[in-house]
């Protein structure tokens, strides 16, 4: 086994006589599977129910010649133009009403009976033909769903609607109006019939109808995802299927808690935000994330980059050791298979100015050279496959509190959900905490430490779970505006946190949401900004900090409580990065929680934990490199070297591995 290495392949943009280059050079780079077949439905059926696999079957027999490993695609992401003027009616409906048109991907009605018909019908053609073909390891069902076009608004996709509708509420129109307040604003339904979409209106939508609006679009499309993987499993059981999630800055479409465990193997897109100054940051608290998708096993990222991307309003290049760090720092934190969008960097197309493994300068390149060097590290890794990482910290992420808390007419449009969570995991991270990402609902009996930076919605049961965790000597920190609705939106009355207002032992009458660039001093020093709220303390709960100047100077920002055996923080604000860096320390450290490995400032530290052993990844990101104590007798994987003297040397920008 070994830690699996390519990227997108579509040799269907080049001429055939580049495709025994392309195999060299794959093996000259260490690839040992590609994607392929992701975009080529209009080449593999150019006309409704004709097929032509002439090409995809040269592309197998020469993958399977040179032992390299096929992740076949079904095609369905972009449907050809031939069906969509056979059925003009599948294109998808925006919120305004305007349909758009094809010529780009991603461009279906995800309702649409046409498109799911036509995209079963190729996906069955695939799986009978290549079912038994040895170079076919994995399927990978569509790409990227809900990358572009997450929703449509069309008829059918109301008719859809509310058939989601009929199911969630048991056919009752009486429940619906009570989940969704609709006797606010005369909004009352009578008939079925009268529910659309969440179309452009007038004024603010019902907040309730917007948010059963993206569960059902979530829905809609792993409908779609479970119907390809059943018609695939139908003549290959065996073959394991994924498709590529998106946990990364700019996605939020899906609620990946409900989609993993419909994957046999759970993988990810990753791509860095060029204003981003600390984009590892992100690496790792996506990466984090998607282990624990995966139940805590290992899994694999589909897609990054080189280099630059072609959709960003700058598309830097990486710096010198860029590519490295990132690709490595995945594998640290759970993936066990590293690939790039794409192989070979287009010359032609929407995305011909997004970088590959093999860039338009050729293999006299730096990038080709650093592709390379990356093989040659990941083969070095292969004992490191199949290892799994421990933490004692979890981090509530949930996607209906995301969708609910940045819905319209919130107290402050300037609190996002992401920017929330990333605050809390950054201090973490830079003290080498290890951290797993939990739903409001799981069992948290492995963790020592829950932190639930943002949890606007919370149901009962979740509240509970959280509650229970603290009551059995857990130790819980809430952030601002978490428990204030349940799961229809609906405020929990009686005063904030709402459903946490026992366990923190705290009670706000009023919110004082601060303006952009305004701050307030912190009584233990430091300043608030983003959010206040007028807390007094019920019960035992003790004031941790207090605001020293404006309307809300004396009254607590930071709560401690000790609630049954354990004990229960609250933050009412948001603490300048230092000072909240500063209290996670004190609340993790009383928790009982430590770091990986102390390191350096900029040194990252990451444990993945095997059979026989543990690798210790020790990623330099501040470019001074450093000196890390580790185990007597290490030995240092990616150079093979036996580690003397206790310590080793991260060379500056660089990576080491360490076997203890």
């Amino acid at each position: 086994m070994t830690i699996a290495y390519g990227g997108d392949y579509n040799p269907e943009q080049w001429p055939e006589e580049v495709w025994a280059e392309d195999m060299r050079l794959m093996r000259e780079a260490g690839v040992t599977m590609v994607s392929v077949g992701i975009f080529s439905w209009a080449l593999l059926e150019p006309a409704e129910g004709v097929y032509d696999f002439t090409l995809l079957d040269k592309v197998l027999d020469l993958l399977q010649q040179h032992g390299i490993k096929a992740d076949l695609a079904t095609p369905t992401a972009a449907p050809p133009a031939w069906f969509f003027r056979a059925h003009p009616e599948a294109l998808p409906v925006d919120r305004d009403g305007r349909r758009l048109s094809y010529g780009s991907r991603q461009t279906f009605c995800p309702s649409s009976p046409a498109y799911r018909t036509a995209a079963l019908r190729i996906a069955g053609e695939l799986a009978r033909r290549y079912a038994a073909h040895p170079a076919v390891a994995m399927w990978h069902i569509h790409n990227e769903y809900g990358c572009h076009n997450p929703a449509c608004y069309c008829d059918e996709s109301a008719e859809a609607f509310r058939d989601w509708l009929r199911a969630k509420y048991g056919d009752s129109l009486p429940a619906l109006n009570e989940a969704w307040g609709t006797a606010f604003w005369s909004q009352w339904y009578y008939d079925w019939a009268e529910i659309l979409p969440p179309r452009a209106t007038g004024a603010v939508p019902n907040p309730t109808h917007q948010l059963d609006w993206r569960r059902f679009c979530s829905d809609a499309l792993l409908s779609l995802y479970k119907a390809e993987r059943q018609v695939l499993r139908e003549s290959a059981p065996a073959i394991p299927a994924t498709t590529n999630f998106m946990v990364m800055f700019n996605f939020d479409a899906l609620d990946y808690w409900r989609w993993a465990p419909e994957l046999d193997v759970v993988s990810n897109d990753h791509y860095l935000r060029s204003t981003d100054p600390e984009s590892e940051i992100d690496i790792a608290m996506s990466g984090d994330l998607v282990r624990s998708l995966a139940g805590g096993r290992p899994w694999l990222l589909m897609e990054h980059s080189t280099g630059a991307v072609n959709w960003q309003p700058v598309n830097r290049a990486k710096s010198a050791g860029e590519l490295r760090r990132n690709a490595l720092a995945h594998v640290a934190h759970g993936a066990d298979g590293i690939a790039y969008f794409q192989w070979r960097a287009a010359k032609a197309g929407a995305e011909q100015w997004h970088s590959a493994m093999l860039p338009h300068a050729g293999t006299d390149s730096r990038i080709w050279q650093d592709v390379v060097q990356l093989g040659t590290d990941l083969r070095a890794l292969a004992e490191v496959q199949g290892s799994t990482s421990a933490a004692s910290v979890a981090v509530v992420w949930d996607w209906n509190a995301r969708w609910a808390l940045e819905l319209p007419s919130q107290p402050s449009e300037q609190v996002r959900y992401l920017d929330q969570v990333r605050s809390w995991y950054e201090p973490l991270w830079r003290s080498g905490i290890a951290v797993d990402f939990v739903r409001p609902d799981a069992d948290l009996s492995p963790y020592r430490l829950v932190l639930a930076p943002s949890l606007y919605l919370v149901d009962e049961a979740g509240a509970a779970n959280l509650s229970d965790f603290a009551s059995s000597g857990g130790t819980l920190a809430v952030g601002f505006h978490s428990g204030a609705v349940d799961e229809n939106c609906h405020v929990r009355l009686g005063g904030y946190p709402g459903a946490f207002r026992e366990t923190l032992g705290v009670r706000s009458d009023e919110l004082f949401p601060l303006l952009p660039g305004e701050s307030l001093g912190l009584s233990g020093g430091g300043t608030a900004s983003l959010w206040s709220e007028r807390v007094a303390l019920t019960g035992d709960a003790e004031a941790v900090t207090s605001y020293t100047e404006g309307p809300l100077a004396g009254i607590p920002a930071v709560t401690r409580n000790a609630y049954g055996t354990g004990t229960a923080w609250y933050l009412a604000t948001r603490p300048d990065p230092e000072t909240l860096g500063t209290l996670l320390d004190r609340i993790r450290t009383e928790a009982g929680v430590e770091p990986v490995r102390v390191t350096p400032e900029g040194v990252e530290a990451v444990l993945r934990r095997g059979t026989d052993a543990d690798y210790l990844f020790l990623i330099d990101h501040a470019g001074t490199g450093a000196e890390v104590p580790v185990a007597a007798g290490a030995v240092e994987l990616l150079s093979g070297e036996r580690v003397s003297g206790g310590s080793v040397r991260v060379p500056a920008g660089g990576v080491v591995v360490i076997r203890e």
